[in-house]
């Protein structure tokens, strides 16, 4: 991905990684429209960032994601870049049968409005220069935390989808790189961790991530040094440690 010159739709984009990454592809030159549920975020955003386009998106809708498609067909017809961030994450009691709503917002947020908004939106990527789909899964893909048992499914699930849109892209000749951003925990208000010390700081993530995606415009995952032994603990063979250590935590 060229870290410089694109027109990028990020959903979530009102609050921690997804403002985040808004906020620094916006200084670095890119034109960059925010995706969220709520109006009054977006209109304080924009108001704040001079420059930054907002749209009013709920991607557990698909009346709202065929929408939002229509218009930014209409204003933007120069993207090229998707950034699929929004998601939920809750803590889940698998014995108790009142939970299951929580589950299934999960599927329908993390999973569903990540598969619809790629086919919603892939199309209008195809042939365009520097083209990208960039989904942001989570290192608890590759390792699950038990507490939030839907949460690290739907990751691991998107993980998989990622790699598979990738072969089939390339295998199309359609010209649109897929780049998964794998995050560590990060100290933003998901499941609370704006204060924990066992998540990264927001900042530190932000410039690692963003570092790595102008050191490497070619990187299929960005995966920043923190979140590297849980990515890689099933091929190093230290998978069932990492899982004890992380069901400690």
């Amino acid at each position: 991905m060229k870290i410089t010159g694109n027109t990028i739709l990020i959903t979530g984009g009102t609050s921690g990684i997804g403002l985040g990454l808004a906020l620094r592809l916006h200084e670095a030159g890119n034109k960059v429209i925010v995706a969220g549920r709520r109006k009054e975020l977006l209109d304080e955003i924009t108001v704040e960032h001079p420059g930054i386009d907002a749209l009013v998106l709920d991607v557990a809708d698909p009346d709202s994601i065929a929408r939002a498609r229509e218009t930014v067909a209409a204003s933007h017809p120069e993207l090229n870049v998707l950034i699929n961030n929004a998601g939920i994450m809750l803590r889940e009691n698998l014995l108790d049968p009142a939970e299951l709503p929580v589950a299934e917002d999960h599927v329908t947020v993390n999973l569903l409005g990540t598969i619809r908004m790629t086919y919603a939106f892939l199309p209008l990527l195809v042939g365009k220069d520097d083209a990208v789909v960039m989904n942001v899964t989570s290192a608890l893909a590759f390792v699950p935390y038990q507490s939030t048992p839907t949460y690290s499914a739907t990751k691991a699930a998107l993980h998989s989808f990622s790699e598979s849109l990738r072969i089939q892209l390339a295998g199309a000749d359609a010209g649109v790189q897929v780049i998964e951003v794998v995050p560590p925990g990060v100290r933003t208000t998901l499941l609370g961790q704006q204060d924990s010390e066992h998540a990264m700081p927001l900042d530190d993530f932000l410039t690692e991530a963003v570092g790595l995606l102008r050191e490497k415009p070619d990187a299929k995952e960005v995966v920043v040094e923190r979140a590297r032994f849980i990515r890689d603990a099933q091929a190093n063979g230290s998978y069932d440690d990492v899982l004890a250590m992380i069901a400690g935590s």
